[in-house]
């Protein structure tokens, strides 16, 4: 099975008849996602490319059965949308948007915590499952169904991770980009934890940079609790301290957050870490082999 989405999952696209959301939309439809409704304050009543538009996220709930939103409102707008879809009862908010202010995050993160929705991002790529549903961003043709799971902070390094991995013949359970803002609603354990209940997962590669403790939370985790291969590789080991590269969250200060640091904890907790991001896909084919070696004796 999959994780977060699947064949079943419907989707409301909040903001989907601005720029990005359009052509997004036109993307996840192309790749098979069920989307069945839109959100444009104002814009009720209408259709785009077929699909109905309301003016609230609830009324997509109440009309189409949405139970999974997807968020490409300006930053200014997109912590109020989160809290609107996970206010309506929507099960799986991923909210694409980049540059939500920090304060605005914590608000939104805790108040969706309470409203008992799971939020994937903000500034993410979203999630896909190969070959059943992709919500987000990703270029679904580099995806392979599989058994290996993928976790990131980037949506990049995702993408060429995924490419890796599928040129190697290893295909994808669930990919999951959780988003390089320092406030996130999803963690790496918390996708971690559910790749430990997934059959089809035997498998995860983790994708960290620098900034943050996140890597280390999940190196602790995993030693404990996880008992499936994972393979990493942390960016940004050139990166100098006190100076932001590319995300927000991305930021080593008070000598906290640095990619050495993260490296040893995660070889600590017994993972393998790739130190060249063009050999991951042979480490992680290598690593996996290993395993069923092991498993054979």
């Amino acid at each position: 099975m999959s994780i977060l989405a699947d064949e079943c999952t419907r989707v409301v696209v909040q903001g989907m008849t601005g720029r990005e959301g359009t052509f997004h939309t036109a993307r996840m439809v192309e790749y098979g996602t069920h989307v069945c409704a839109g959100v444009t304050p104002g814009k009720g009543g209408r259709t785009a490319n077929g699909i109905p538009v309301f003016n609230t996220a609830a009324e997509a709930v109440k009309y189409e059965e949405a139970n999974t939103s997807c968020i490409f409102v300006p930053p200014a707008h997109a912590a109020d949308a989160v809290l609107e879809a996970a206010a309506a009862g929507i099960g799986l908010i991923i909210c694409i948007t980049e540059g939500i202010p920090v304060l605005d995050a914590i608000k939104m993160v805790a108040a969706v915590r309470r409203l008992g929705s799971v939020l994937i991002g903000p500034n993410c790529p979203g999630v896909i499952s190969p070959g059943r549903t992709k919500v987000g961003i990703m270029p679904g043709h580099t995806h392979r169904p599989g058994n290996i799971g993928v976790i990131s902070r980037s949506g990049t390094l995702t993408y060429e991770v995924v490419d890796q991995l599928s040129s190697e013949g290893m295909g994808q359970s669930t990919c999951v980009g959780i988003g390089g803002d320092p406030v996130v609603g999803s963690s790496f354990i918390d996708i971690l934890e559910l790749f430990a209940r997934d059959d089809q997962t035997e498998g995860v590669v983790l994708v960290g940079e620098i900034g943050g403790s996140a890597e280390e939370q999940a190196a602790d985790y995993i030693a404990r609790s996880f008992n499936k291969p994972v393979i990493s590789f942390i960016a940004g080991r050139s990166a100098p301290p006190g100076k932001r590269m590319g995300h927000a969250g991305a930021i080593i200060s008070g000598g906290q957050g640095g990619a050495d640091h993260k490296i040893r904890a995660l070889e600590n907790a017994g993972i393998t870490v790739c130190p060249d991001l063009p050999n991951l896909g042979k480490v992680v084919k290598s690593t996996m082999a290993e395993g069923v070696r092991s498993l054979s004796v």
